[in-house]
């Protein structure tokens, strides 16, 4: 697979079965269903499984698009959920990761990549598509809250990215509350 083997597009309600194909039972990591930047905590682990699928499909029947599905071969491979921060309630409650500033941001929260397609660097080309995703919707700044790994990230450890795949693509760190967990903009120019 090279990058000219992917596409990205919008989850939209004609993309849900692919979503639904890439995310599995499981609904992407232990149900999910990206619903955990989305949701308070305690509704987050009640509503595991299948009502936080339903929580996600009704965003995305709703005409809300919750992020981006990489295809290879036109087959949804991995997902990255970007959107205005104000639709991630949960990182407003985080004082690790609560606002900077009052600048209006688009916020990239989550990855997932299938298991055959691990560890072929996705998470570039996902963010890239994720930025230019948010400027054509007229966002400005983009923002994310990576991992800076002290050990080897095992199983879904690092879903909300790493710091090196953001500085490849152009991310500078803007604050960091926590050693292993910076706050990064992409600010414009070319990707």
């Amino acid at each position: 697979m090279t990058l000219e083997d992917l596409a990205f597009h919008p989850v939209t309600p004609e993309r849900w079965r692919d979503l639904e194909e890439l995310f599995g039972e499981a609904g992407a990591c232990d149900g999910c269903w990206c619903m955990y930047w989305r949701l308070t905590r305690s509704r987050f682990a009640r509503e595991a499984g299948q009502k936080n699928k339903g929580s996600l499909r009704a965003i995305v029947e709703s005409g809300q698009v919750p992020g981006l599905l990489a295809y290879a071969y036109g087959e949804p491979i991995a997902w990255c959920s970007v959107g205005p921060r104000e639709t991630y309630p949960a990182l407003e409650r985080s004082r690790i990761l609560k606002r900077v500033d009052d600048e209006p941001v688009w916020s990239v929260v989550c990855f997932f990549v299938a298991e055959q397609f691990r560890r072929r660097g996705l998470m570039v080309p996902l963010l890239k598509a994720a930025v230019a995703y948010a400027k054509e919707q007229g966002g400005k700044i983009v923002e994310g809250y990576p991992i800076e790994p002290t050990k080897t990230l095992t199983g879904y450890s690092g879903y909300t990215g790493v710091v090196s795949a953001f500085r490849k693509v152009g991310f500078v760190e803007v604050l960091r509350r926590s050693e292993t967990r910076p706050i990064m903009r992409y600010f414009g120019g070319e990707q």
